[in-house]
């Protein structure tokens, strides 16, 4: 589109903008035009540009197209629902959108799942999650729109991860834990991910180079698979164990380890007294359980209390991870083995 034009200098680009604009010379509904050195800003055809500015001339200058929808929620008509009542947040892994819908909103499931494969554009296919369940944790997945299966490869902190959301856990809720984790890996340590899913922790601790060896045990044999797959992408990848069992078989005849991590939020405090015998000393278990918020302020000297060794534990960090749900939360706690 033909508009009027003043043309400056690149290095002069920001204070341009910002004076047209704040004089309002400058139109927003044309896209800036940049000619080799220079900038052409495109201006409303009524108001003088003082002379110091600039060149002013006439340029082609491309349309800027209307931004689309802020939220997947405009995208739907659902008469009788509250707008409020559906859900605000979803997951992304991958080309999989997964959303939880409460009971009422079944019926629209349809509507809704079309309208976050309109929303999100690398979507391939969208699942009402309807929660993880059983001793290998899977996902119970239900197709609302799109096509294919829930295998998928899923982009986390620089690493490219395989994943079957129905076949194995994985949360991409979890990408700064895994990271901040991660980053307080010591050079030399040898650690241990118990119920790993497909190893974000595992792959995340052997990519920064820091960690001699990680074991990674999970007792789903299609979390197993899919670690293996992921870790013989990189170089790095044999600093990774796979290892197939079950925690009752494994932890009695675990190796000693210098970091620990206990991803088994509803049920894993039964397995913490085995894990404290894994630990040296100094080292440290990352622990995570969901949490009654009533609950949080008492909650950490109980998992210190249930490692045994009265006075050789210390809670050193704790944080909300995410909600979980109205009442609790995700909690991360971090307890350090003392030295001796």
């Amino acid at each position: 589109m033909s508009s009027r034009a003043l043309l400056v200098a690149r290095t002069d680009g920001e204070t341009t903008r910002l004076r047209l604009r704040d004089v309002g010379l400058l139109r927003t509904d044309l896209r800036i035009l940049r000619e080799g050195e220079r900038l052409a800003f495109p201006l409303t055809e009524i108001g003088t540009v003082p002379p110091s500015w600039g060149e002013v001339g006439v340029r082609e200058f491309a349309s800027v197209e209307p931004a689309g929808p802020r939220d997947y929620r405009d995208l739907l008509d659902l008469p009788g629902i509250d707008r409020d009542a559906l859900p605000r947040s979803f997951d992304i892994v991958g080309d999989v959108v997964v959303i939880r819908l409460p009971e009422a909103l079944l019926d629209r499931r349809t509507e809704i799942g079309a309208a976050l494969l309109r929303f999100v554009p690398s979507a391939r296919v969208v699942g009402v999650d309807r929660g993880v369940k059983g001793t290998e944790r899977r996902r119970d997945l239900e197709r609302i729109a799109g096509e294919g299966g829930w295998s998928t490869r899923h982009r986390e902190n620089g690493l490219d991860i395989d994943v079957d959301l129905e076949r194995a856990y994985f949360s991409p809720r979890l990408a700064h834990e895994h990271e901040r984790v991660a980053g307080e890996v010591g050079t030399g340590e040898e650690i241990l991910d118990l119920c790993c899913g497909v190893g974000p922790f595992s792959l995340a601790f052997a990519r920064d180079g820091r960690a001699a060896h990680v074991t990674a045990v999970d007792s789903n044999p299609a979390a197993i698979e899919l670690l293996r797959r992921s870790s013989a992408r990189y170089a790095f990848g044999s600093r990774v164990e796979p290892r197939l069992a079950a925690l009752e078989e494994f932890l009695p005849d675990a190796p000693p380890s210098d970091r620990v991590v206990l991803n088994l939020p509803l049920e894993g405090i039964k397995y913490l007294p085995s894990v404290a015998t894994a630990v040296r000393p100094s080292g440290r278990v990352h622990y995570y359980e969901v949490v009654p918020r009533t609950a949080l302020e008492r909650r950490g000297s109980e998992i210190v209390r249930s490692l045994g060794r009265p006075g050789s534990w210390e809670l050193v960090e704790r944080h909300v991870v995410h909600p979980y749900s109205p009442r609790s939360d995700l909690i991360s706690f971090t307890i350090e083995r003392a030295a001796e």
